[in-house]
């Protein structure tokens, strides 16, 4: 090897290099604690909510479904994100609903965000998104099957917007610390690492409950998508079936791990939604569930402070 490739290689080395500190850092100097508006996300805050219907279906329907499940919240005293999609890009068929598209999408979210004085997260399919739903959604998120897309990761870390990363199916736990190195590099630490299961054979996920503790050592909030991870992804071949029975164990699980927030899709008739029906939990039962979460969590702070 000639000198200059040896130099070379050396400069890259220190780079990266540096960029692992920053990273490392900036995880440290967090403690795993965001400030969104009046919320504290993680740490040893209390267990917080990201919930909402997958896909906008209507404004009065987003806006029913914001009111009702900021009530449970508020009744449960559980913190809450509001969450919706406006284009669902990656749906099975190409005959599936997406919704309404960013732009009408992002309008119907501004209106809730103003009216009902709700934090909002959105998921963003491609970098040209990121700056328009900034200007609306408090939470960028970036779904599991582009978690690696650095473009993307960079685009919405430059809004300076909180990025939630959902785990790609395919990925370790591990493998996230350089979806987070991408965030981090680009000059933001806001940073929320989602669990969502893992590929087990086909149209089939499983939970690794190892994976919680090993996001948490990245030093950023770790959050359980509970209601994909009981997802058949293509199980009903058009679209994605689900086993919305093992929500609440799999929530209780999670939980039970330490996890800083749920996650999960909820409907009023699951029956009738026009996108991941299959695996949402129906709104009737989230007070329930959400009241024993609560429970269960104030108990796994309590251990770890001891």
């Amino acid at each position: 090897m000639m000198r200059g490739q040896e130099t070379s290689r050396g400069f890259q080395f220190c780079k990266t290099l540096e960029a692992r500190i920053l990273l490392i850092y900036l995880a440290m100097t967090t403690g795993r604690e965001l400030r969104l508006g009046s919320l504290h996300l993680g740490g040893t805050n209390p267990l917080f909510l990201i919930a909402g219907p997958c896909v906008i279906e209507s404004e009065a329907h987003a806006r029913m479904m914001a009111e009702r499940v900021a009530k449970i919240a508020a009744d449960a005293g559980v913190p809450y994100i509001f969450k919706a999609s406006c284009d669902k890009a990656n749906r099975s068929s190409v005959k599936s609903y997406r919704g309404p598209g960013l732009a009408e999408g992002l309008r119907i979210l501004g209106k809730i965000k103003t009216e009902l004085h709700l934090p909002i997260l959105t998921d963003i399919h491609d970098a040209s998104q990121a700056a328009p739903a900034a200007e609306v959604a408090d939470v960028l998120q970036i779904p599991a099957f582009l978690s690696r897309q650095t473009d993307l990761l960079i685009a919405a870390a430059k809004t300076g917007r909180i990025v939630n990363v959902k785990k790609a199916q395919f990925l370790s736990p591990w493998d996230m610390a350089n979806v987070a190195e991408k965030i981090a590099t680009a000059g933001n630490s806001r940073i929320i690492l989602t669990e969502r299961g893992a590929s087990f054979g086909y149209n089939n996920l499983v939970v690794d409950m190892r994976s919680f503790p090993v996001l948490q050592k990245l030093g950023y909030p770790v959050v359980f998508d509970v209601t994909h991870s009981i997802q058949l992804p293509g199980g009903q071949g058009h679209a994605s079936g689900g086993q919305p029975e093992f929500i609440e164990p799999l929530a209780r699980a999670g939980v039970a791990a330490g996890v800083d927030g749920i996650f999960l899709e909820t409907h009023d008739n699951p029956a009738a939604a026009l996108s991941d029906g299959p695996n949402a939990l129906p709104l009737a039962q989230l007070p329930q569930l959400l009241a024993r979460l609560k429970e269960l969590s104030t108990l796994v702070r309590r251990w770890s402070n001891v």
